[in-house]
């Protein structure tokens, strides 16, 4: 019966300190973010939209994505996209979508040209035209908009 207690004591004791180990990460990770790695803070945005080591915040996850993503960071950019397009932590955004989809595709995201094609169908022309010139306009270390004019979906 010692034995048990005692192996279920270090398994709690390991399972504490991995988590303390987390939350070490989770604060060096906020630590770079909060001083402009884009890389950071693409994880973080990782971090919280999965609810791993912090509590799920779809809010924060798109604030860390757009950060990283307005520094160019296809990966951040891709991972706004579904935000947009699922309505998570922002309203949902098609066209948002859409103009993210090619920026991620012109900084060599392998899967973005394919879901480009995906999403396009569930938009009008206009609103495809609209994606275009927001990601023909937009430049790294811009702002990226936080809203389009012809939105959500058809």
């Amino acid at each position: 019966m010692k034995r048990i207690v005692f192996s279920l004591l270090l398994l709690g004791a390991m399972a504490f300190v991995a988590h303390a180990e987390e939350l070490d990460y989770a604060e060096i990770l906020t630590q770079r973010a909060e001083s402009g790695d884009a890389e950071a803070q693409f994880y973080l945005g990782v971090m919280y939209e999965s609810g791993r080591v912090v509590p799920q915040d779809y809010r924060q996850a798109v604030d860390w994505y757009r950060k990283a993503a307005e520094q160019g960071n296809a990966d951040a950019q891709s991972n706004l996209v579904f935000m947009y397009y699922h309505g998570q932590g922002v309203p949902q955004d098609y066209v948002l979508a859409y103009a993210l989809l090619n920026l991620a595709a012109a900084d060599g995201h392998k899967d973005a040209a394919q879901a480009l094609d995906l999403i396009a169908k569930e938009m009008t022309p206009a609103q495809i035209e609209e994606g275009q010139a927001i990601a023909n306009q937009w430049r790294p270390g811009q702002p990226l908009p936080t809203s389009s004019k012809t939105g959500g979906s058809r």
